[in-house]
């Protein structure tokens, strides 16, 4: 097969990308990944590479993840019936362990070795480790579902000291000892918060904010935090798109320099919006 970019080219990109590579040397990015790029293998190939292409020029990657999918799966294999309130899972002390042994198993380790397999160094590691995420019950309705009450970032800064990826599955624990099934983005939010993160990529499986949800040409590039409660009020932002922007909220509040809403089924798409001019999805930033 003849290769489509020349030499040249490809040194016309590298060269585009450095003062990317500049900015972004040493600092923290964190990276929130679930959804349906987590279930498509070429995608969560090209995700794990990018990552691992961060990891090497020398950028401190977090990467938190979910595994929805996976959870119902391993739910029907066992009989059980996923239960939503609101659209949050209803997490029964069965359920939980399930949860627990999904997120910080299975999934958690799969993408450690992935990443390994790519080149980068990963050491996986749950809310529940060094105290990483603590919680209480959320909802007596939703059982064991949790509001997280504090975060210890130490266990993560000593990981990116040592030079390692560290890769979160978003479990917690309170100082009882039970176990908290914790929303995702919300984890990724106050863990990139409490590291003072440059910037934070959630990983969606949607084009990013669009004007007109039926026309992804219509797509928001950026957006302010009261751009963004504007566009609430409007109708523009809403369903499941609107605990992604609270959570994006959340984390310029914590702290967080600006977060994107990024689209995950895009291949490469972390590189687009780090390393180049162009970007790939929408980018909310504080007034």
């Amino acid at each position: 097969m003849h290769d489509v970019f020349s030499n040249a080219e490809r040194a016309e990109v590298l060269t585009q990308a450095l003062p990317y590579i500049k900015k972004f040397n040493g600092k923290i990015i964190v990276i929130k990944y679930g959804g349906n790029a987590m279930i498509n293998e070429q995608l969560k190939e090209q995700v794990m590479e990018d990552i691992a292409l961060l990891w090497l020029i020398g950028v401190k990657v977090v990467l938190i993840h979910g595994g929805g999918p996976e959870i119902n799966d391993m739910m029907g294999k066992l009989g059980k019936k996923p239960e939503f309130v609101d659209g949050l899972r209803v997490t029964d002390k069965e359920t939980v362990d399930i949860v627990q042994m999904v997120l910080a198993g299975k999934v958690n380790k799969s993408l450690v070795t992935l990443l390994q397999m790519k080149g980068g160094h990963a050491i996986g590691l749950s809310g529940m480790d060094g105290g990483l995420i603590e919680a209480e019950i959320k909802d007596e309705r939703l059982g064991y579902v949790g509001k997280i009450t504090k975060i210890r970032p130490q266990p993560v800064e000593a990981l990116l000291e040592k030079n390692y990826i560290p890769v979160i599955s978003t479990v917690a624990s309170d100082r009882q000892g039970n176990v908290y099934n914790i929303n995702g983005d919300t984890a990724a939010a106050y863990v990139a918060g409490a590291l003072g993160a440059e910037r934070l990529l959630m990983m969606t499986d949607i084009a990013g904010i669009l004007r007109d949800k039926d026309d992804p040409a219509s797509l928001i590039p950026e957006l302010t935090v009261s751009e963004a409660a504007q566009l609430r009020r409007e109708g523009v932002i809403s369903g499941g798109m609107i605990p992604k922007v609270e959570c994006c909220i959340e984390a310029l509040r914590e702290g967080v320099k600006n977060v994107t809403i990024l689209d995950g089924r895009i291949p490469h798409s972390i590189l687009m919006e780090l390393l180049t001019d162009e970007g790939a999805g929408t980018m909310v930033k504080g007034d």
